[in-house]
């Protein structure tokens, strides 16, 4: 079934661009890198979770909900996203937030994505690290049907079947932009947590019989189980798509040397990563996610993984309002 089948609401300004990191590239003195700026999707600040909130969202309305239900870590970009387009499509939005990353620190706690939560009028509910996520969200969504309402479910990051038709269509969205460029796109890196963003890609691209790497910097979970996430919710999207066969397991290539002590903790590396892209191209990222991501994309030039044959297209899946959050890590040091 083609992506233009599956009902969409508009809610991102696309394409997004694609920019070459010249400066970036003669630092490293290996692949020519360009970016593609999810950051600036436009949503509540922009970022990856818009485009499947487009499908997800679709769905909802498709389904008569009027209210959302989600869940994310205290930070989470994902909910920060997700109760912007219940907003803007009239619905409300009931989020769990779990104390996932052990700091009390005020910008943690109270501004960046926790913010804007409040400003778009989110109800949240806080639950402690370890909790059972998916079953706090099937409760929440009985009790708001015992209330009268519709509630439509949105796993954590948006990351199922549905969400991930975001990405198949971005697959196509960079595709294309390559053409017109001529760029000889060879690999694709990008942060990996919840998944859809890598499975939607993986499928987008095998769907247009290209051969581009997607490469997925894990910010959270060990290569095995982070491997095992994205394959599976990549043959899920395959099914939903009415596409033969399964994803091969070889087609999922995930690096995990570089989430540190756990998911939203700061690391040395990352700080590095984050500065050089700032004083060598005036870009953001941000230390959950894209700014991970980097130090592993650095690594992987450093080691020759990455190398002058390669052109690597690093997304930008957004996040920067977190960094906002993370002041005292770096004013600290």
């Amino acid at each position: 079934m083609p992506i233009s089948a599956f009902p969409r609401v508009s809610l991102t300004h696309l394409p997004t661009p694609l920019e070459p990191l010249e400066r970036l590239s003669n630092y490293l003195g290996g692949p020519e890198i360009y970016i593609k700026r999810d950051d600036c999707t436009g949503l509540a600040t922009g970022g990856n979770k818009a485009r499947k909130l487009e499908y997800l969202m679709a769905d909802a309305l498709r389904q008569g909900a009027d209210t959302v239900v989600t869940a994310g870590a205290v930070q989470s970009n994902h909910v920060r996203q997700t109760a912007a387009a219940a907003s803007r499509l009239g619905l409300t939005c009931h989020a769990l937030l779990e104390q996932e990353v052990p700091c009390d620190e005020p910008s943690y706690t109270d501004s960046a994505n926790v913010l804007l939560n409040s400003l778009f009028d989110c109800q949240v509910e806080y639950c402690a690290a370890g909790a059972d996520l998916p079953a706090r969200l099937r409760a929440r969504a009985r009790e708001l049907r015992s209330q009268g309402h519709k509630p439509y479910l949105i796993p954590v990051g948006g990351s199922n079947a549905v969400g991930a038709l975001g990405y198949v269509r971005c697959a196509a969205e960079l595709m294309a932009q390559c053409l017109e460029r001529d760029v000889r796109m060879t690999r694709v890196v990008h942060a990996s947590g919840s998944g859809g963003t890598q499975a939607g890609l993986v499928a987008g691209f095998r769907d247009l019989g290209a051969n581009t790497e997607v490469i997925g910097i894990s910010v959270s979970a060990d290569r095995v189980t982070q491997r095992r996430k994205v394959r599976r919710l990549a043959n899920e999207l395959w099914d939903l798509m009415g596409l033969e066969k399964t994803v091969p397991a070889a087609a999922i290539q995930v690096h995990a040397r570089y989430v540190g002590e756990g998911y939203g903790i700061p690391t040395d590396a990352m700080r590095e990563a984050m500065l050089l892209c700032a004083r060598l191209e005036g870009i953001l990222l941000d230390p959950v996610y894209s700014g991970k991501a980097m130090a592993g994309l650095l690594d992987l030039v450093e080691r020759g993984i990455l190398n002058a044959g390669d052109t690597v297209v690093f997304l930008h899946t957004g996040g920067t309002s977190g960094l906002f959050a993370y002041d005292w890590y770096f004013n600290a040091r």
